[in-house]
């Protein structure tokens, strides 16, 4: 006759999904952990003083970024760099992220430790965010600009003329608004110059300060 006191537990005897109640508790408890420590670690890595903690960011991206309207401005509402080059979808999160490696493997091999290689690499570099930010509509400027949001009465004369163009022509932020945050690469504005003296691109369709 067998024995009560060996009698299996609820626990052990109550099957869910394959597993006893106790397996899939804590196989939840694991993915529970999982999910807050890597949502723990992408929000680290977005902020603010991680994007600067190395000094080819803080001298050269950071140091221009803070003289512009997204650093400081009349509403003081300031977007740092995750705004601008994290998307909040999580699986394009973790893509970015993924990505990212590239980055750090350019901070061990010096790839743009100085100001002068920086400036040698600007335009690739910023040709790829330019590349990007075309490919998703400009996604994460729309977080927080929006064409039906804007009040056309407080913009310049400039403005209300372009933006109605740009929605018309199915433009994106990025088409018109480079350098907005950091400065253009000198390799642009010389094409740019060119370009705008062969009358190739009408002035009045862009943004971009060309210092003409």
């Amino acid at each position: 006759m067998p024995d009560p006191k060996n009698k299996p537990s609820l626990f052990s005897r109550k099957i869910f999904l394959g597993t006893t109640i106790a397996g899939a508790l804590f196989f939840m408890l694991l993915g529970a952990l999982f999910w807050g420590g890597l949502n723990l670690v992408m929000e680290d890595t977005s902020t603010l003083a991680f994007c600067i903690s190395c000094h080819e960011m803080e001298d050269n991206l950071y140091a221009e970024y803070k003289n512009t309207v997204h650093y400081r401005n009349h509403s003081g509402v300031r977007a740092i760099c995750s705004d601008c080059h994290i998307p909040d979808p999580i699986l394009h999160k973790m893509v970015r992220k993924a990505e990212a490696s590239r980055e750090v493997l350019g901070k061990i091999m010096g790839t743009i430790d100085t100001p002068e290689k920086f400036e040698q690499l600007r335009m690739e570099m910023a040709g790829r965010v330019w590349d990007t930010m075309e490919s998703t509509d400009s996604r994460e400027c729309r977080k927080c600009h929006d064409f039906a949001a804007m009040e056309s009465s407080a913009q310049s004369d400039a403005a209300r003329q372009r933006h109605p163009r740009a929605k018309k022509n199915n433009k994106t932020c990025i088409d018109c608004h480079k350098g907005i945050a950091h400065n253009l690469p000198k390799q642009f504005i010389e094409d740019e110059h060119e370009r705008f003296a062969l009358e190739e691109t009408p002035c009045d369709d862009c943004h971009i300060d060309l210092d003409f």
